[in-house]
């Protein structure tokens, strides 16, 4: 078959299982524009995110300052938009590390038991007894505030979901008889363990991954809302929103507001795309 023929099966598979249910087709359009505004939005938005007294300080939404202003002046619109870019960079990250990691040693943990199961899955139980954002508050305030160490934390919290997908996966499966027959044609463990059990474990990995995303980007602005995240002036999903948690009272509802929806929207995205993801991997789909 050649590579032509295969790409166009895979996007018309893509095509089928989004538009079989429109709650997924909705989520792939947010997800799509979430991209496509960490991607361009820092040159699109009307002010600079830093500029200070671009506007009257503390203005409710207007013509032009769609989400008003904050208490130094700064346009709270172009300051969510360019947040998008670190928000989703720093979930990203961190999920597609712990994904690389976890995945190989949980299918390694389930296929050949032992002492690697041991070895393995007591590492993800100990990370699993701390309270997971606990944890994380706890790996950054001992290496510091940096946006890298904000990825680090996230990724160990996030490394035990993987393994234990991982292992379930592959503890299930390594008696089927199609990974017999893989073994009796030849195959070896490395390639059985990568040419059968990974592609078979990738849609509930995959919804793994959506939830992930959500929490990951929660985690950070959880992090930056407490003062243990990503420093201002900075923009940041979880620092607007806790910029604007002293003016609720006051009646300056705008100034949290909508960063706080702009972080939910992002979350429920995520949490939305967990099935189309499981559809698009599963290699039973593919018929």
């Amino acid at each position: 078959m050649s590579t032509s023929s295969t790409q166009d099966g895979t996007l018309s598979h893509i095509r089928h299982v989004l538009s079989e249910n429109p709650v997924t087709m909705l989520a792939a359009a947010l997800f799509v524009g979430f991209v496509l505004t960490a991607l361009l939005g820092p040159s699109l938005v009307p002010y600079d995110p830093l500029a200070s007294n671009v506007g009257p300080a503390l203005q409710p939404p207007s013509a032009n300052h769609w989400f008003g202003t904050d208490s130094l002046g700064r346009d709270i619109f172009s300051r969510v938009v360019v947040a998008t870019r670190l928000d989703l960079g720093i979930a990203f990250s961190a999920v597609f590390v712990s994904f690389i990691i976890g995945m190989p040693l949980g299918l390694a943990a389930g296929f050949f038991g032992g002492w690697w199961d041991r070895v393995i899955s007591r590492g993800a139980d100990t990370i699993m007894a701390f309270p997971l954002f606990v944890l994380a508050m706890g790996i950054v305030a001992a290496l510091g505030n940096t946006v890298g160490n904000i990825i680090l934390a996230t990724i160990v919290i996030n490394l035990p979901f993987y393994i234990r997908v991982a292992r379930a996966e592959a503890n299930v499966r390594r008696s089927a008889g199609w990974v017999e027959a893989a073994r009796l044609s030849g195959n070896g463990d490395m390639r059985i363990l990568a040419m059968h059990l990974f592609p078979n474990a990738l849609p509930p990995a995959m919804v793994q991954v959506s939830l992930n995303m959500g929490w990951a980007i929660l985690n950070a602005a959880g992090l930056s809302f407490i003062g243990l995240g990503v420093r201002p002036p900075e923009p940041e999903w979880g620092i607007l929103v806790a910029e604007g948690a002293q003016f609720i009272v006051s009646g300056e509802w705008w100034v949290s507001l909508f960063p706080g929806l702009v972080l939910m929207l992002a979350v429920f995205t995520f949490n939305l795309l967990g099935d189309a993801l499981r559809d698009i991997f599963d290699p039973r789909r593919r018929t």
